[in-house]
């Protein structure tokens, strides 16, 4: 089996790989302090990420119960749940009003998928809590809170007629 589709790949490839190599060190170490100090920046919400995204995948290896419908949606929980974890996370740390309006919109779309889920199986929702759509730094929301199927109003804010 030939595992370059042609003759001609190899002597291409090379020259390719000599100029994306000699791009990658044209930087000087000007602009690696300045990536150093953007990451050193970034810390705190890509170590967030990171745990989200490794609680989301633990929790997806489920023990098949031999109930496909079951195991599909005690699969899919943490999936959507991983995605509310992180969208909670860009609401701490991200700073685009475009993205955490996404953000907002993605922990009310899972939340309501979650609960589509769980009433397709027959299975109770658990008790309502106002969904964290606007998280700060300061208030973290542990991992699973806010199952309600709509997002937290402010008590102070009026209806217009």
């Amino acid at each position: 089996m030939n595992v370059f589709p042609r003759k001609g790949f190899l002597p291409l490839a090379a020259p390719i790989f000599v100029i994306l190599s000699a791009s990658a060190f044209a930087d000087g170490p000007a602009s690696h302090q300045h990536a150093t100090s953007a990451v050193t920046e970034e810390a705190p919400f890509l170590s967030e990420n990171d745990a989200a995204m490794a609680k989301m995948m633990n929790d997806m290896a489920v023990r098949p119960t031999g109930d496909v419908n079951r195991d599909f949606v005690e699969m899919m929980i943490p999936h959507h749940q991983g995605a509310i974890d992180m969208a909670q996370t860009y609401l701490r740390y991200g700073s685009n009003e475009q993205l955490k309006r996404i953000a907002q919109e993605i922990i009310v779309d899972q939340q309501q998928e979650i609960a589509a889920m769980r009433l397709a199986l027959g299975d109770p929702l658990p008790p309502s809590d106002p969904a964290p759509t606007q998280v700060s730094p300061q208030t973290p929301v542990p991992s699973g809170a806010g199952m309600s199927m709509m997002p937290a109003m402010d008590p102070n804010m009026k209806m217009g007629n």
